[in-house]
């Protein structure tokens, strides 16, 4: 079919803006760590948007977006007959009726996988070994990502059951906070955790981070609907009321429950509005919207507190922002859906639906959750007794950025050079030849 260039031009944009969320997560988890691991921990995204890519190109997409031959395979993974996306060259996307370029649709979905990927890395700042979260990038991409994206937009099985998640509630935030727990605990706890202070070292970095995501977000939303349409604004919009009324009831916990508000209090809540908003901007309206902003930024804000009761060191987050937020944005769906895609007749229990697209809801995010967790863990293992995971206590303590990097996030000079303890303890030798 003739090519649309209104949602060609609307989906190349949109996807520049899901690619921009990547650096964006870079900033804000790299103000969230310690000064010393702020390079190293920025890496850790930018690095999975080259392993990602390129393993995209080669077979995820395929994999993802595919169709194979048997009925009963093509439940669970797609097929061979897009590998290299040499098949998508000069072709409209599935004749779906978008008028969209193939390339541009892989594109636009490549950039979903690569923020996915990222998102785990939080789990596990300050001390994981950068060769090995290279090697998972790409393994839980395969095993993980690619065969998830196909169950629930590839026509795979849970899109077969009715199951809605318009922009990656379940395929993105669920999938990477699991993976993210399951490695927090293949890695265990930081050196000093609970016992040294582990605030984040730059703020001003947390909130261009959040910024950023915030931006990049209305792609990631808006452009899910992949046209220029109402739903899209009303993506949109509900992309932007749920963020603020989350950040806002965010903030609001925080100056009721410990006398202040704060601006990593602001910058989280915002994030976990994205969050739980994604899975149902395109099927909720505005004062729904509203709701499930406040509602998750209230759960969040208590959720990231479960890392000290339960004993997991989920070092910024990851499980009580992705996994929690996304799994309440999922299952709203079964109380708030008003414009439900896959069946008109499946709203949400407020609009006179019945408890079946609340159980589909449900069943989502746990199936996924216990998938990603089971594979990460295992995976996870399996690089820790080979090549082995986590840096030696001796790095941790040091700094990653100097032990694995050679480089340091600041250049602090002559402090540097002449062996004098810095803001992060003593400085090794490797300092002092990197700045001589």
């Amino acid at each position: 079919m003739k090519i649309d260039s209104g949602t060609t031009a609307w989906m190349l944009a949109a996807t520049a803006l899901v690619l921009l969320m990547t650096p964006g997560l870079a900033f804000f988890y790299g103000g969230m760590t310690r000064a010393k691991s702020v390079l190293n921990m920025m890496m850790m995204s930018f690095v999975s948007i080259i392993t990602v890519t390129l393993a995209w190109v080669l077979y995820g997409h395929s994999f993802a977006f595919g169709v194979n031959g048997n009925d009963f395979l093509n439940k669970f993974v797609g097929g061979l007959d897009a590998i290299g996306l040499q098949s998508l060259v000069d072709t409209a996307t599935k004749d779906d009726g978008t008028g969209m370029p193939s390339l541009v649709f892989s594109a636009f979905q490549l950039t979903f996988a690569i923020i996915t990927v990222a998102l785990i890395s939080g789990a596990i700042a300050d001390r994981a070994k950068f060769g090995a979260w290279v090697v998972f990038s790409v393994v839980w991409a395969t095993l993980v990502y690619f065969p998830v994206a196909h169950w629930v937009w590839g026509g795979g099985w849970l899109t077969q059951l009715g199951i809605e998640d318009f922009a990656g509630g379940t395929v993105v935030h669920v999938n990477a906070g699991a993976a993210g727990l399951a490695l927090a605990l293949v890695l265990g706890k930081r050196s000093g955790w609970r016992k040294d202070p582990m605030r984040p070292h730059n703020l001003t970095l947390v909130l261009l981070g959040v910024g950023l995501l915030w931006f990049g977000w209305f792609g990631f939303n808006a452009g899910s609907e992949l046209a220029v349409d109402g739903t899209a604004g009303l993506a949109f919009m509900n992309t932007q009321v749920a963020t603020a009324a989350a950040a806002g009831a965010w903030i609001l916990v925080e100056k009721l429950r410990d006398g202040h508000s704060t601006t990593l209090g602001v910058a989280s809540g915002a994030v976990a509005g994205l969050v739980a908003v994604t899975p149902a901007c395109g099927f909720i309206d505005p004062w729904a919207a509203v709701v499930l902003g406040l509602v998750a930024g209230a759960v969040c804000a208590y959720a990231v507190g479960l890392k000290y009761k339960l004993g997991y060191d989920d070092s910024l987050d990851v499980v009580g922002v992705h996994l929690v937020g996304g799994a309440l944005g999922a299952i709203s769906l079964g109380f708030l859906a008003a414009y439900p895609f896959l069946d008109p007749q499946a709203k949400g229990l407020f609009y006179g639906g019945g408890f079946t697209q609340l159980g589909r809801q449900v069943l989502g995010p746990v199936v996924v959750g216990l998938y990603s967790f089971i594979l990460a863990w295992i995976i996870g293992k399996i690089i820790d007794k080979t090549m082995g995971f986590r840096v030696t206590e001796e790095d941790e303590v040091t700094g990653i950025d100097i032990t694995t990097h050679a480089e340091t996030g600041y250049d602090l000079g002559s402090v540097h050079a002449s062996g004098v303890a810095s803001v992060n303890g003593p400085v090794p030798s490797v300092a002092k030849k990197v700045d001589a």
